[in-house]
């Protein structure tokens, strides 16, 4: 058995290809995929998500919400995971000081008004950009 993989936003497919392992983050938790598993539909949190490879490496790829669906195994036993996300971002794809001056600039809306909600959303994806681009 064997998972593929494919990771799309509006702009690309950020990513395609196998993975022994995927673990992302829904609004109920996080979840991890493997071959075989069942069929499932989710919607994802802002959030980076790990896609573990055959060869033992990793991909970290920042999420900013959209869904994942988990297609039951075909005929050869091959597990399709798809993650639609309007943002999808590779580490290479991050410019960290422009996320650490977005997280600065949240951090200061909030400070002045701690339920200001686009700040918090601003907040929330600055972080996630910059987890994922020091797991670089």
């Amino acid at each position: 058995m064997s998972l593929l993989v494919e990771l799309v936003s509006p702009e690309r497919v950020a990513y395609s290809g196998e993975a022994r392992m995927v673990i992302c983050r829904t609004t109920t938790g996080d979840i991890a995929f493997l071959p075989g598993h069942v069929p499932f539909i989710g919607v994802l949190a802002s959030h980076p998500v790990r896609v573990l490879q055959e060869d033992g490496g990793e991909l970290v790829i920042a999420v900013h919400q959209g869904f994942v669906e988990v297609s039951p195994p075909d005929d050869d036993g091959v597990t399709r995971v798809t993650i639609l996300s309007d943002v999808a971002e590779l580490a290479s794809d991050i410019d960290a000081g422009r996320a650490q001056q977005a997280k600065e600039r949240a951090e200061e809306a909030l400070r002045t008004d701690p339920g200001d909600r686009e700040a918090q959303l601003s907040l929330r994806k600055a972080e996630v950009r910059l987890s994922v681009s020091d797991a670089a």
